[in-house]
């Protein structure tokens, strides 16, 4: 059988070697090419070439550096280095009797390897999934882990999309990982980012047009639709492949798509549906992609058949928006719109916000309606908290900076017992104190100082002191917003009564099958502006929420206490003769 794992796509150059070992000792091979840009070695290659592994890098035109390959499957150096071959199927997997998870009914569960646990690895968080099984979750979201320059970051700046983040305990520690999530009854989500490459090491541009002309909020545009974007389209549809069949994840998700420029007759994302929908058959389990888009464009989740690109499921942003305004009370920015308590009826209710509607902060309609009748609720994945919306902050400020523990449990009860499909993220469960900052760790000291000065002006634009904005190159910066795993322990502590209050939630979202019901118009939501009461019915259960700062009664209150914010810390609500006493501040789930 003729060994192609050596063979690389690189139009660009007139002539490429494949340099195995290192610059040092290696052996150095001619390659040829074909008439569709794809070069293969031209003679046999060492004989130890790939066994147990081969250090490899490809020389370009009279270029005397060695290039890694675009389809690294290894990166043990950085992403300047030389690439190691990587054999998936020399992994022992013991899921073998893995069903995998739909997203229908499930709770998902944010995570930043780096952060989630102290030593920030694959490995260690292994250590920490009996955790996420009996606060009740169904499927672990993992932020990027494509291999970046430094030693840690987001993971959106990555430039390897074929390799696992060494830091991170490279490709075996990730296929680890996900076996013992399986082992768990977790299913995995992996954060994919295919609308930009980051701004160190990417030397895609060397071997072919994977890059086309204009840019977009995060860097040069992706070419998917001009002179050779089908073989572009091939390297992201391949990487796609490899995360369902070489990890074993369950589903993606799929950064910031309305960056996807595509002008093509099937869009990106419609292919990736269809070659995920046609893996899922063959395999016979659920996998599935979910999309975060800032559109408000339902086209995006509703089926193939319906005229949509039949992804599975988005972000709503509005849903966040909502609730984070109707709890803060913060109305700068993008929150403006959010203000009234109906904005949050709206969401809760229709799914958007702005669903056509007149956006201040963009200064134009925005958005379309959801099919409401039709649509099952599911499909728009929803938090309180994520990466973004903290990290994003000035100084990665969370909820529990600014809310006391009855505001949290009133943020968790609309999340977790909402129609929608809830995420959490890391440390919520137990409101966290740690922040999480955005961080990098750029190895370049002119790529370091532009990230930290552009992310002080950018703050300083929205009036925020620049002295407090955390430089995001001081690795305190990064050690400051790892998990303090300490907290939930103490007993009788805050951070235990709203671990308790999560786990209570989700165990009431297994129970009750109303509470996973998919349509929404099975549930609605009335809002008192000037009480600030909130009432979500979902079936026959209601969630109460007293946000404003007074007690205030619920009448007419069928069935008992299922669960009350802050349960255990003094003021707490009652239930006598069907009316219901909230104090300030307050929520309660009764059915």
């Amino acid at each position: 059988m003729t060994d192609r794992r050596f063979d690389v796509w690189a139009p660009r150059p007139q002539r490429v070697r494949l340099l195995c070992g290192d610059n040092a000792g290696g052996t150095v091979v001619e390659m040829e090419r074909d008439d569709g840009g794809w070069w293969t070695p031209a003679e046999p290659l060492p004989r130890a070439a790939g066994e147990p592994f081969t250090d490899y890098g490809y020389l370009l035109d009279d270029d005397p550096e060695p290039r890694p390959d675009p389809r690294s499957r290894c990166q043990p150096g950085d992403v300047h280095e030389l690439s190691r071959t990587f054999d998936p199927s020399g992994f022992a997997w013991t899921d073998h009797a893995w069903t995998g998870r739909q997203l229908a009914g499930a709770v998902l569960y944010e995570l930043h390897v780096g952060t989630f646990t102290p030593g920030g690895t694959l490995d260690s968080a292994i250590e920490r999934l009996d955790h996420l099984v009996d606060l009740g979750i169904d499927l672990v979201e993992v932020l990027p882990v494509n291999a970046f320059n430094g030693t840690h970051n987001w993971g959106y700046d990555g430039v390897a999309w074929f390799a696992v983040q060494e830091t991170y305990g490279g490709p075996r520690a990730y296929q680890r990982f996900v076996d013992a999530c399986h082992a768990r009854g977790l299913g995995v989500v992996q954060d994919v980012v295919y609308n930009h490459l980051g701004p160190s090491g990417n030397y895609l541009p060397l071997f072919g047009p994977y890059l086309t002309t204009g840019r977009n909020t995060w860097g040069d545009l992706v070419n998917l639709d001009g002179e050779g974007s089908s073989e572009v389209r091939r390297y992201i549809l391949d990487n796609l492949a490899m995360w369902f069949d070489d990890y074993h994840v369950d589903a993606l998700r799929l950064d910031a798509v309305h960056a996807l420029a595509d002008t093509s007759p099937t869009h990106l994302l419609e292919e990736m549906a269809i070659e995920t929908a046609a893996r899922s058959a063959h395999v016979g389990r659920p996998l599935t992609l979910i999309a975060e888009s800032d559109l408000n464009d339902p086209t995006l989740f509703t089926p193939r058949e319906a005229g949509g690109y039949g992804l599975d499921a988005s972000w709503s942003d509005d849903y966040h928006h909502a609730v984070h305004v109707a709890l803060s009370g913060e109305t700068t920015g993008y929150y403006a719109d959010f203000e009234p308590l109906t904005a949050l009826k709206k969401v809760v209710e229709h799914g958007f916000f702005h669903d056509g509607i007149y956006s201040s902060f963009r200064e134009r309609d925005h958005g379309s309606p959801i099919d409401v009748e039709h649509m099952p609720a599911w499909r728009l994945v929803v938090c309180s908290q994520n990466h973004d919306q903290i990290g994003n902050r000035a100084v990665g400020d969370r909820l529990t900076d600014h809310l006391d523990e009855h505001q949290l449990g009133c943020a968790a009860m609309l999340t977790l017992l909402g129609p929608f499909t809830p995420m959490l993220f890391q440390g919520e469960e137990w409101a966290a104190s740690t922040p999480f900052c955005f961080f990098t760790s750029h190895p370049e000291p002119e790529l370091g100082e532009a990230t930290a000065e552009g992310r002080i002006e950018e703050f300083a634009k929205m009036g925020w002191d620049p002295s407090v904005v955390p430089d995001p190159q001081d690795p305190d910066t990064f050690t400051r917003s790892k998990l303090d795993w300490a907290e939930p322990e103490h007993a009788g502590s805050r951070h235990a009564r709203m671990l308790l209050l999560y786990r209570t939630l989700t165990r009431l979202r297994r129970e009750r099958t109303e509470l996973t019901d998919p349509a929404m118009t099975a549930h609605r939501c009335t809002v008192d502006e000037g009480a600030r009461l909130v009432h979500l019915w979902r079936g026959g259960t209601l969630v109460a929420l007293n946000l404003g700062e007074t007690e205030q009664s619920v009448l007419d209150v069928q069935g008992d206490l299922l669960a009350v914010t802050g349960a255990g810390s003094g003021s707490e609500a009652s239930l006598a003769g069907g009316t219901l006493v909230l104090p300030a501040h307050a929520g309660a789930v009764v059915g």
